[in-house]
């Protein structure tokens, strides 16, 4: 069992009384009873725990519903080349996939209701630990520095959040403990990007010296990966060059590799097995204490509710359309059957067999969950070492141009995934070949690839402002064109308004203070 996911659970009570769950519309509670809180260790550690839990991180793995996936799915479907096939009950994914979500502020309301508010309740109670940690005279040494760094390390994570899903946004970073002053106006960007860089690189002496997976606290290098998305967001790639290889020249990550091709791959490992080298930051799961809700389920189509019986729904909440799988050449490991998507499945169990024309998603698949306990158990991989590679390969060729260290990381990624026996230094030396844009754009691709199922194409998308055009008839093949006058795979048009999420009309009707971003309506 998970030391730090079992001690959460059990001191989640501690802090429960000093939570501000709706940022603009519970009441605070005293500062007498949060300063209280944080006078033990035992209450300062499961305050920070609960942080674990909360902010940020919930919108990637809110498996709550059986027929929409968490929020982060829904920026891919801006796109077009991700669907619901619910779409027309959860009519939020409908309106992201067809750009109509101006059209529909009020019905996108629960959604962006969801998104504050956890985000605002991780960042009010990192400001407590960060009010009255230093005040606290904790016996064990280093405790309140490192608790410290990771209340600084989940406030940056939130406020990155906030402002890549809406922009602008209030902006405070001391707690609120009593019911005034709470209706701020929006905060330029600017500014807080700057607090998220100071709290991360403050943060970063203070935290962990090791994998995340060791201890389930977040790391130094944990730390980094989110600072390296920050910088590149904000296209300082030098600083993110530097922040990327400090993750790579600790040694502490590595690739997973694959033992065959099948079941044993490194793309099957990611699935199956936790506390691998690759991942840098993952949300803990547990069968009998925290399981990943519906997730097994997304797998497969609404047909396989008659060939397992330990779900009785399933629906492809967030799956590829066939355009979105040319990415992929036909030796690309990632594409082959059971790697990162499926078409058939025999459940082991009964032999009955479930077979679809459009791609399941196997990455979500558990089998254990849905052949015998009907309680998925896989943690969720936020940030892994491909993806730092494929961040130090870009960042190096913004900021300096293809060098021989960005082919070679670059070329870790792509060499796992071929299926022609070609090794990393011939594919590196091919990459040094390419100009400065082809190789930035097959960074690009690569990540397409590589992390398709785990909600970093829009994000990629908004920060180099194009739309990867994938061909309809040639595996491989993918144009980047201006983002904005683009035509997503629904065939509608993406504009200025599309790069950013409304602000809730009921986060609006609490704060008069708060202006609606353009092209959506304040009510």
């Amino acid at each position: 069992m998970k030391n730090i996911l079992t001690i959460t659970v059990a001191l989640v009570g501690l802090m429960s009384f000093s939570a501000c769950n709706d940022f603009l519309e519970e009441n605070p509670r005293s500062s007498m009873a949060t300063e209280s809180l944080f006078r033990t260790q035992e209450g300062a550690e499961g305050a920070i725990y609960n942080l674990y839990r909360t902010g940020a991180v919930s919108n990637y793995v809110g498996f709550g519903s059986a027929y929409v996936n968490t929020f982060a799915s829904l920026p891919e479907e801006l796109t077009g080349y991700f669907t619901n096939s619910y779409e027309n009950q959860e009519i939020q994914c409908k309106y992201s996939r067809l750009l109509t979500r101006q059209d529909h502020t009020i019905e996108m309301a629960s959604k962006m209701d969801g998104v504050w508010d956890a985000c605002y309740e991780g960042i009010n109670r990192a400001n407590q630990a960060l009010k009255y940690i230093p005040l606290a005279n904790y016996t064990e040494a280093g405790v309140s520095e490192r608790l410290i760094a990771e209340a600084k390390f989940f406030r940056a994570f939130s406020y990155f959040y906030l402002v890549k899903t809406f922009g602008a946004v209030p902006f405070y970073t001391e707690p609120y403990e009593a019911a005034e002053n709470m209706e701020l106006p929006r905060t330029e960007t600017s500014t807080i990007y700057a607090q998220i860089e100071t709290d991360l690189k403050e943060a970063i002496p203070n935290l962990t010296n090791g994998r995340f997976t060791d201890s389930h606290h977040i790391t130094q290098n944990t730390a980094y990966m989110l600072l390296t998305d920050v910088y590149m967001y904000q296209h300082k790639y030098s600083e993110a060059a530097e922040a990327a290889k400090s993750i790579i020249n600790s040694g502490q990550h590595s690739l997973l590799t694959n033992t065959d091709k099948a079941l044993n791959s490194a793309y099957n490992q990611l699935r199956t097995v936790d506390n691998n080298a690759e991942v840098i930051y993952s949300y803990e799961h547990d069968a009998s204490i925290s399981t990943s809700g519906w997730l097994p389920t997304y797998a497969f189509s609404s047909s396989a509710v008659s060939v397992f019986d330990k779900y009785s729904i399933f629906e492809r909440t967030h799956g590829p359309i066939d355009r979105y799988l040319n990415i992929y050449e036909d030796n690309d490991l990632r594409i082959q059957p059971q790697q990162f998507f499926v078409w058939e499945y025999t459940n082991t169990t009964n032999n009955k067999t479930w077979t679809s024309d459009v791609a399941g998603c196997w990455y979500y698949f558990d089998q254990d969950a849905m052949e015998n306990t009907g309680k998925g158990s896989k943690d969720w991989n936020i940030y892994r070492y491909a993806e730092t590679l494929l961040d130090a390969a870009e960042s190096i060729a913004q900021s300096t141009g293809v060098t021989a260290e960005a082919a070679r990381y670059l070329a870790e990624v792509k060499a796992r995934a071929n299926m022609d026996g070609k090794t990393v230094d011939e594919i590196a030396a091919d990459l040094q070949t390419l100009g400065k844009q082809a190789f930035i754009e097959e960074c690009w691709n690569e990540r397409l690839r590589e992390m398709p199922l785990e909600f970093k194409m829009w994000d990629l998308c908004v920060r180099v402002g194009k739309f990867p055009n994938i061909s309809d008839t040639t595996k491989g093949q993918i144009t980047w064109v201006d983002l904005v006058g683009a035509t997503n795979a629904a065939g509608a048009t993406i504009k200025e308004t599309d790069l950013l999420w409304p602000i809730s009309v009921n986060e609006i009707q609490r704060n008069p203070n708060l202006e609606q971003n353009p092209g959506y309506a304040r009510e």
